[in-house]
């Protein structure tokens, strides 16, 4: 199932029974899920966050803007925060499985919805815009609501991307658009009074001016205290303690020193643990060493397959074809523990029983040994690039050649794993095509197929890894055992092949 968070902000905190309504028709759709609603009285404005499969994703946030349009009138809001309408921004962030293409056709459908039915003016943002002077939500709110009334319908810069040229008399128009995950991130620095110096801090670290290149920050007075308001809109590459360094850094340098710090709404863990483990000067810090994380993990039987699609198709070398070379043979055995399973207990196959339930106790330990070799393909990939990494002059030269070496040889051993357990999968699949449910004979032959995939999709990058070692000779004997099991493998695909085609040629 692919998942898609979305974080609508609303123009309205001051009026409880408002926002439970917007929060209620929201949360009304097939499949959402709340995960927080935090307001803020002196922004006046409201962020709900859900998450929902992408198949009702534009349902929810349409239900949220039309109540939104029969409640808010912004003719008579005042708050803090800049806004532009009633439903001021509705962006859409890739979660499990999903992608940000996912996101950007999903702003679209809403956008084109909400234009039509609900005759409000929408501007596409960030990843969704359709040019690029609106990729920036802030250049798209310039003027905000008042602003954008009097400029919209006359200069040709304000049309929007969907309905009307004119802006809907209380609700105002609407940004919808797709993005990575966004942290909404304050920082105080005491009393109102620092407030010039809180607008000249925000500045300083504003990407648009100068700043930190993944910030947009406001100084505002909330409570009677002055408050350096920021979106951050990477956290990769902008992380949050990189942030709060240079506020701090900033704000002394004009006297001032920070007291607190709030997140408002939800926050990925890791942009926690990196901050922490910055603070601590953590060295290596993986979330593998969060004992939750490996529970979750446990729990749920692992990555999901949607989840391992998205991590493949990321714009990152791993996990790459050895890893899914792994995950086919995981696929094919347990399309031969299937076969055995329909076969195990049918009194017409009861000769053939005992070789079943072996033959799918076997698949099980196959599949498991593949699943880690999945992970393992990945990890081998990283020790060779870090290898490649380290320093190379003088008495390091030597100690570099010789951690290529090995690296380049243990990513290697990986998939020749891979393509070992492969083999055995393609011989799971021939005996389950021979004595197996022929009812599932075609069954068979896929598992056949995925195993012979796996086989030579890991011979591949045994190949690859073994061409890279200044001494091919190390890994001559990787290659011929390579090369018996891709023939051991596609032997038994070739059986396998033939009963299916003379099963339904028959």
């Amino acid at each position: 199932m692919k998942l898609v968070e979305c974080v609508p902000n609303f123009s309205e905190a001051r009026r409880p029974e408002v926002v439970q309504h917007i929060r209620s028709a929201i949360a009304a759709v097939e499949g959402v899920t709340i995960l927080d609603v935090s307001s803020d009285t002196s922004h006046n404005r409201t962020v709900v966050t859900f998450v929902v499969p992408v198949t009702h994703a534009v349902d929810a946030a349409f239900a949220g803007i039309a109540a939104a349009r029969e409640h808010i009138d912004l003719t008579s809001h005042t708050g803090e925060h800049p806004r532009m309408g009633a439903a001021d921004v509705v962006p859409f962030i890739p979660l499990d499985g999903a992608t940000m293409d996912d996101c950007i056709a999903l702003a679209r459908d809403l956008g084109k919805r909400v234009g039509e039915e609900l005759e409000i003016p929408v501007f596409l943002y960030e990843r969704a815009a359709t040019r690029p002077d609106r990729e920036n939500l802030a250049d798209v709110r310039r003027g905000q609501f008042e602003g954008l009334r009097d400029e919209i319908g006359r200069n040709p810069a304000r049309k929007p991307d969907f309905g009307p040229e004119r802006i809907h008399p209380t609700f105002g128009a609407v940004a919808i658009g797709a993005r990575p995950f966004l942290v909404a991130y304050n920082i105080y620095l005491g009393p109102a009074t620092n407030m010039p110096i809180a607008k000249e801090v925000a500045k300083a670290v504003r990407g648009s001016v100068g700043g930190l290149r993944y910030v947009k920050g406001l100084g505002f007075e909330v409570d009677g205290q002055a408050q350096v308001s920021m979106n951050l809109v990477d956290t990769e590459k902008t992380p949050l303690h990189q942030v709060y360094d240079m506020v701090k850094m900033e704000a002394e340098a004009r006297g001032v020193t920070p007291t607190w710090s709030e997140i408002v709404g939800l926050v990925p863990e890791r942009v926690l643990f990196d901050a922490a483990a910055r603070h601590i000067r953590l060295r290596n810090f993986s979330t593998d060493f969060v004992l939750e994380h490996r529970v979750r993990l446990a729990q749920q039987g692992g990555e999901s397959v949607s989840s391992f699609v998205a991590s493949v198709a990321s714009n990152v070398p791993t996990p790459g074809g050895g890893s899914v070379a792994a995950h086919a043979g995981v696929l094919g055995a347990a399309l031969a523990q299937m076969v055995a399973g329909l076969t195990i207990g049918k009194k017409k196959y009861a000769a053939v029983e005992p070789q079943m339930k072996e033959a799918a106790l076997t698949a099980v330990s196959l599949g498991n040994q593949l699943t880690a070799l999945v992970a393992e393909d990945a990890a081998a990939y990283d020790r060779v690039a870090a290898a490649y990494k380290l320093p190379e002059e003088g008495a390091a030269a030597e100690a570099k050649r010789q951690a290529v070496t090995n690296a380049l040889l243990e990513a290697a051993r990986v998939p020749l794993e891979t393509a070992r357990a492969a083999a055995d999968v393609a011989e799971l699949a021939l005996l389950a095509a021979q004595k197996g449910n022929q009812n599932a004979l075609s069954d068979a032959g896929v598992a056949a197929l995925l195993a012979d995939a796996a086989c030579r999709g890991a011979a591949y990058n045994v190949r690859i890894n073994v061409s890279s070692l200044e001494d091919k000779s190390l890994g001559a004997s990787l290659l011929e055992d390579t090369r018996g099991l891709v023939a051991r493998t596609r032997a038994a695909a070739d059986e396998v092949e033939r009963l299916v085609d003379a099963s339904l040629n028959a």
